[in-house]
């Protein structure tokens, strides 16, 4: 559907039109919907919403809900979300800007609240994440809404309407990255969107609609919110280890620039080191911008364009002319984040076993009634239960901090293959695991580690094994053997 023309810097493949309605242009403000890139900086959607603002004279209403009634909703999750509001709200000072965060007291709550905001406004503006719920909730409301509602992608370096086709190994995605990446590396969104927003008079709210939907106050938002216990989401999976937000999302990403990032290749597999960038969280609730990040690395290297390498290899290193320890990294960041954004975009069953390449789901159908030697329910493996005291550690850190090491986490999903009864079956506990307790759960490259570990952008692997057929096979022998683990037993002993 073709995007209303007006004066924008947004690049017009970033914007998407999920309706038919036109802008109300006697509306009362521009209402920004924010639900998959929560953050007031660096972000394509609320910099539209300000133009809108811009092009119609009107004030702005950002509207960020938490419902409480979506899948594998937990006190983790809704904590880190809140601490993303808190940093929000104080960042939102700007005169003619109305920050409304709305959190669901019960399910169902929230039903009709976007409705009502609507229809005060000249048109919506929202998120285009194409992963969990969120794409069929856009497509519910483009239905209700009686005004214009825009999607805008926000999600990474490459805009998702680029990648014209499924890629099905992260060798391809990558050359044809390098091919059309340096036509996209000079658009970036603007670091303070809303710091182009004109003097209006502040947007005001029926009262009616503030009274049925309260909007938390400052005093929830700075911290007196920390009982969730009248929620109703699971409050077995305690806080992360990480706060959640904008400000603790760049402190992490300065440090990791800082002190990380020259020895990221030599330390992101050592399970007894923080080698990793610890960013992933931040970036799958929006906190932190992909841009912004890779903006903090350009400058550390002192990067130009000139040196780009002129030809496109796929290759994973030489392509940015950057040190070792910024290519490795820009690679997890770019080529593998992005290569499951363009999975979710394209095919709607990212999420289900039949989404596999035909020779993985060859493989084990082949090897489906092979003999396992140990079988562990979905209870077992949740309390860390099995016979093996390293995949027993890595569930564990799971648990207790919403993360596993990186390296670790693909030995986690390989043995949970070995030790279930079918390779669906075994998909179905590392969803159910990843989602409840994994504060970047849910998200595009999350679904991505889970399946490589069944073989998706992967190849086949001799010789053939049992159980794993031609899919590549890991163990926790080999594991120990390569790296250090002894620390780490004892750190997340069940």
């Amino acid at each position: 559907m073709k995007n209303p023309e007006i004066s924008s810097t947004v690049p017009s493949a970033r914007i998407r039109k999920a309706n038919s309605s036109e802008p109300n242009r006697e509306g009362d403000y521009i209402l920004y919907w924010m639900t998959g890139y929560r953050r007031i900086c660096y972000n394509y959607a609320l910099e539209r919403a300000v133009e809108w603002c811009r092009e119609l004279k009107r004030p702005l209403v950002i509207l960020e809900a938490l419902r409480c009634g979506y899948p594998w909703a937990n006190d983790r999750v809704h904590r880190f979300i809140i601490e993303g509001m808190a940093d929000n709200a104080s960042g939102l000072k700007k005169k003619g800007v109305l920050f409304y965060p709305y959190v669901e007291p019960s399910k169902g709550h929230g039903k009709g609240l976007l409705k009502a905001l609507s229809k005060k406004a000249c048109l919506v503006v929202s998120d285009d994440f194409p992963c969990f719920f969120i794409p069929r909730m856009i497509k519910a409301a483009s239905e209700k809404i009686p005004v214009s509602l825009e999607v805008v992608d926000s999600s990474g370096i490459l805009p998702m309407n680029a990648g014209e086709r499924e890629f099905t190994t992260a060798y391809s995605f990558r050359r044809f990255l390098q091919k059309v990446l340096p036509s996209y590396l000079h658009d970036k969104p603007l670091g303070n969107p809303t710091g182009r927003m004109p003097e209006f008079a502040g947007p005001s709210l029926p009262e009616k609609i503030r009274r049925r939907w309260p909007v938390l106050s400052k005093k929830e938002l700075d911290g007196s919110l920390k009982d969730l216990s009248s929620l109703p989401i699971d409050h077995a999976v305690d806080k992360a280890l990480l706060k959640g937000g904008r400000k603790e999302g760049l402190k992490r990403m300065h440090e990791f620039l800082d002190k990380g990032l020259a020895l990221y290749p030599e330390r992101r597999n050592e399970p007894e080191t923080e080698g990793t960038s610890g960013l992933s969280p931040y970036l799958h609730f929006g906190h932190v911008s992909a841009h912004e990040i890779l903006e903090g690395v350009l400058e550390r290297e002192e990067w130009f364009f000139d040196r780009l390498a002129p030809k496109a290899t796929g290759k994973k290193s030489g392509w940015w002319g950057m040190s070792s320890g910024a290519e490795a990294f820009v690679d997890e960041l770019i080529t593998w984040r992005e290569l499951g954004f363009n999975m979710c975009r394209l095919r709607e069953d990212y999420d289900r076993y039949e989404s596999l390449p035909q020779w993985a789901l060859e493989t084990l159908h082949a090897h489906e009634t092979d003999e396992r030697e140990y079988l562990y329910s979905l209870n077992e493996f949740e309390s860390g239960g099995t016979h093996d005291p390293l995949w027993n550690a890595a569930q564990m850190q799971l648990v207790r901090e919403g993360r596993i090491h990186n390296y670790l986490r693909m030995l986690w999903g390989k043995k949970i293959l070995e030790w279930t009864p079918t390779p669906r079956h075994a998909l179905k506990i590392m969803i159910e695991l990843n989602n409840k307790y994994a504060v970047d759960g849910r998200d595009p490259n999350s679904y991505s580690g889970i399946f490589w570990t069944l073989g998706r952008y992967d190849r086949a692997w001799g010789p053939e094994r049992s159980i794993f057929g031609k899919v590549r096979y890991m163990s926790s022998e080999n594991t120990a053997r390569k790296f250090s683990v002894k620390r780490y037993l004892k750190w997340y002993a069940p």
